[in-house]
């Protein structure tokens, strides 16, 4: 394992909150074992539902002031994790929130779907060659259930990794740099499994049914190749979590597991290794146990 501080991690998020649904326990954990840890998110998610009946005048429809409440969620949040690098894709505000597939706010201009690829690359390859992080993270090339905005995200991220490493692109943001492994979040079809029995159990059918195949998310088991155990981070992935007070209530069902099944199913986090080398030590199941596994010292 290396040595707190000589290796850092990015993480690319499409909006404030998904930060802390797929990394938040992960990232909590690497920031307390002194590893730096940046955040990028590609949108201040402002075509989000606003849960709270108080702040419903902030929708989109209404004032359309839900990006700049966003932001001081997110602050809170990482906060909260004790990540302290966290920024906005070329600035907030620069790219807005797409919407669903197909909707008006998905045909926007300034919405990041429609965003120039190379362009919004560029602004993460000067992010990438400044922190030069060794581990990067983001979602799948489906941006784990469709939605633009993410998918758009592994797109720029992907493409941000190839400019940042080709030393022709754009050398006024600084030396080449090249991130030596890439993973994507992923949710193996047996933990989602164990989470829909759970809420059954407990008489909350939240998924709308039994077969976790239906799901727009999830992935065989055998996709994942690294699960990293920060369990002991998840009471600060929850409390973060909560602080997206607009978007997440964390008291009902989907993350109020019975049986304690919650502490388990958010305190473990799943990647997929796309490039690098796989490097031990691996856990009972042959996964990884940490994104930083097999990196040696620079």
């Amino acid at each position: 394992m290396p040595s707190p501080a000589e290796h850092g991690l990015l993480f690319v998020h499409a909006h404030p909150d998904d930060e802390c649904i797929g990394n938040g326990a992960s990232m909590a954990r690497y920031v307390a074992e002194g590893f730096p840890v940046t955040l990028v998110t590609c949108t201040r998610g402002e075509e989000g539902e606003v849960l709270v009946p108080d702040l419903e005048h902030l929708a989109s429809h209404e004032t359309d002031d839900l990006g700049a409440h966003r932001e001081t969620e997110l602050a809170a949040a990482m906060a909260i994790l004790g990540v302290t690098d966290h920024r906005f894709l070329g600035g907030a505000g620069r790219y807005r929130d797409s919407g669903m597939m197909d909707t008006p706010p998905n045909a926007r201009p300034d919405c990041f779907w429609q965003a120039d690829l190379d362009e919004a690359a560029g602004h993460l390859v000067q992010v990438i060659r400044e922190v030069q992080p060794d581990v990067a993270a983001t979602y799948d090339d489906n941006g784990g259930y469709g939605h633009p905005d993410h998918i758009q995200a592994y797109r720029v991220t992907m493409r941000a990794l190839e400019l940042s490493a080709a030393a022709d692109f754009r050398p006024e943001l600084g030396p080449p740099w090249t991130v030596a492994k890439v993973y994507e979040n992923v949710i193996p079809r047996s933990v989602l499994q164990q989470g829909m029995d759970a809420m059954k159990d407990s008489g909350v059918d939240f998924f709308g049914t039994d077969n976790v195949e239906d799901l727009p998310f999830g992935v065989p088991d055998e996709v994942a190749t690294t699960r990293v155990d920060a369990t002991e981070y998840e009471p600060l992935k929850m409390k973060a979590l909560a602080a997206h007070e607009t978007q997440i209530t964390v008291d009902g069902p989907f993350f109020a597991l019975s049986n304690h099944v919650g502490q388990k199913a958010w305190g473990y986090e799943f990647y997929r290794l796309v490039q690098g080398e796989l490097a031990g030590p691996f856990d009972e199941d042959g996964r990884e146990v940490s994104l930083l596994n097999g990196l040696t010292p620079r």
